[in-house]
Parts: C-alpha cells; sequence; structure tokens
C-alpha cells in the first residue's frame, strides 16, 4: 500500500514538474531570409530596437521565441540595397499549440512558469522570409548634379517637402 501510494505520487510530481511546450518544442527558431536582389544588407532588431543581427541575404538566423517572462519577441528586419528602397518587415511568433498541452499533460507549473520563462509556449509563425525590394525611383539619378524632373515622377516621400512659388 505504502509503495502504490509513493509511486503514485511519485508520477503526480513528475506531471506536474513537467511542461509540454518545452519538452516538444523549442526556445529558439531558425528562420531563413532571402530577398530579390540577393546581397541586400539586413539588420535585424528586436521590439527595443536593440541590434541582434547584422549580415546579407540569403541568411539563417536563430531568434530567441520571447522577450520577457509571458512577453513573445518582436522582430525587425531592415533590408537595405543601393538603388532599391529601404524596407523593413516584422517577424512575429504566436503561441505554440503545445503549450496548452500543459492544461491535461503538464500541470500548472509548466503552464504558469517553466514555458513561459523558457520560451517554449511561442513558436515562429513562419520559417521563411523571402522579400522582393523594389527599384529607387531616384536610383539612376547621379548625386551632385542639377535634376528637373516632373512633380508626377518624384517619390511620394519627396511630396511633403515642397514648396510652392509666387509668381
Amino acid at each position: 500500500m505504502k509503495k502504490t501510494l509513493l509511486i503514485s505520487c511519485l508520477t503526480g510530481l513528475a506531471l506536474l514538474m513537467s511542461s509540454c511546450a518545452s519538452i516538444v518544442s523549442k526556445s529558439s527558431y531558425p528562420i531563413s531570409i532571402n530577398s530579390s536582389p540577393s546581397e541586400a544588407k539586413i539588420i535585424i532588431t528586436d521590439a527595443n530596437g536593440v541590434q541582434v543581427y547584422s549580415g546579407n541575404t540569403p541568411a539563417t538566423v536563430k531568434l530567441k521565441a520571447n522577450a520577457k517572462f509571458f512577453k513573445r519577441a518582436l522582430y525587425n528586419v531592415k533590408f537595405e540595397k543601393e538603388g532599391y528602397e529601404t524596407k523593413t518587415v516584422p517577424i512575429h511568433f504566436k503561441v505554440d499549440g503545445w503549450y496548452w498541452g500543459n492544461i491535461l499533460f503538464g500541470g500548472v507549473i509548466g503552464l504558469l512558469i517553466v514555458d513561459p520563462a523558457t520560451g517554449a509556449m511561442y513558436k515562429l509563425k513562419t520559417e521563411f522570409l523571402n522579400e522582393t525590394l523594389s527599384k529607387s525611383p531616384t536610383a539612376d539619378i547621379q548625386k551632385n548634379q542639377l535634376h528637373v524632373m516632373d512633380i508626377n515622377n518624384i517619390p511620394d516621400s519627396w511630396k511633403n517637402h515642397l514648396v510652392a512659388l509666387k509668381k
């Protein structure tokens, strides 16, 4: 009787201390980043603006799934290439389905402590990021030269800085 009770208690404790997402999932995930055209410079920053990676496409980068306890990570990838417009794309994480397995198998400790602390409660929404960069409308303009341009052919970002001249 004592032996059966001891085994039952140990089994219950093991289930209570385990954590579904931490066992089945990961705390960081690789993401493949590519661009067209290739060899674009990429800078990855976290939600606080801290740079976590800098390099060129194509690249595979491993990113942590959580930012803090019970807070998923958010990253921004900035693509830059001479002659092309700069593009920034977010990388999102979602709640991992295995996290909800704690309700049935992992117990309270897995649900409220282990998975949120390790980041295993989150997983990457996409494993691939493939972006096409747009040619800059001013890419063919040489610097330090005077150019006359039609108002319909200038970038929208320039239009905010136009000043009307009096006749």
